[in-house]
């Protein structure tokens, strides 16, 4: 891959590793995607991980969704930066913020932002709709419902 891949180029790498790798955890070829520079950004604060970093990442979250699935909805490339829209949906069989499997599917959607350099991802951020899920499973409940 060049130097100046397109962002029609950084917009399928990135539908790819959701589609092909986070959602299969497949991670025999994650190097084609992740840059070793990879780094994740949570609440501002940004976290250099590196590959091992983002296979403890995806191994984690499939150890509480195993059937783990995400589609790419929509994306809008500028530059480096791709924002993709991703629907997520896994049942619930791990432990997950302290909460037991509940054995409940949950669906949910998320905004991620990666920037591509060099054909691979180098950082990640986004944002996760998290109310639905946590309804799905019963960790919260609405107040005045009843």
């Amino acid at each position: 891959m060049s130097e100046g891949m397109s962002t029609v180029e950084n917009k399928a790498l990135v539908r790819d590793y959701y589609e092909q790798v986070v959602s299969t955890g497949d991670l025999t070829h994650i190097e084609d995607y992740v840059s070793p520079e990879y780094t994740e950004v949570h609440r501002g604060v940004r976290h250099a991980v590196g590959l091992d970093g983002a296979r403890e990442h995806i191994l984690g979250v499939r150890q509480t969704y195993p059937d783990l699935e995400l589609t790419v909805d929509l994306q809008v490339a500028e530059g480096e930066w791709v924002v993709s829209l991703v629907k997520m949906k896994g049942t619930h069989r791990g432990e997950w913020l302290g909460i037991r499997p509940t054995q409940r599917m949950i669906e949910t959607t998320a905004v991620n932002v990666d920037r591509v350099v060099a054909g691979r991802i180098v950082e990640h951020g986004g944002a996760a709709n998290l109310l639905e899920p946590l309804l799905e499973i019963g960790a919260i409940q609405a107040v005045g419902s009843g």
